[in-house]
């Protein structure tokens, strides 16, 4: 048995080797550099390249053009109104009330679950 058999993993869907697996690294990092070395060499950063193309025109306010998560999912709140605004009302912001909100609920849930309502 030479060194390299000692060092593969042989298994019924095939084998492992480390000495293989790193000549197709090196070989797949090769053939990765030679595809960078052959890029663009008159890219500057933080230049007028890196702002974004939108058809020719200047960009003025990135605030207007943006699409916010309400956005997204306007047609879903507005079809669910009246569920939101009642959340909403109930949303406080404050940990304190999440946690009254949990204990409460937990203490329901173990009334059912222990006095078998």
């Amino acid at each position: 048995m030479t060194w390299i058999e000692s060092l593969t993993l042989n298994s019924p869907s095939g084998f492992w080797n480390p000495i293989v697996w790193l000549a197709f690294l090196v070989v797949f990092a090769v053939i990765g550099y030679l595809i960078y070395s052959r890029g663009n060499r008159s890219y500057k950063p933080n230049t007028d390249q890196v702002k974004p193309f939108l058809s020719g025109n200047e960009v003025e306010d990135v605030e207007e053009i943006r699409v916010r998560a309400g956005d997204i999912y306007w047609g879903f709140i507005e079809a669910l109104k009246g569920y939101y605004s009642v959340l909403m009302r109930m949303h406080t912001g404050d940990v304190r009330d999440y946690i009254l909100w949990y204990l409460g609920l937990g203490a329901v849930i173990l009334f059912v679950l222990v006095g078998g309502v």
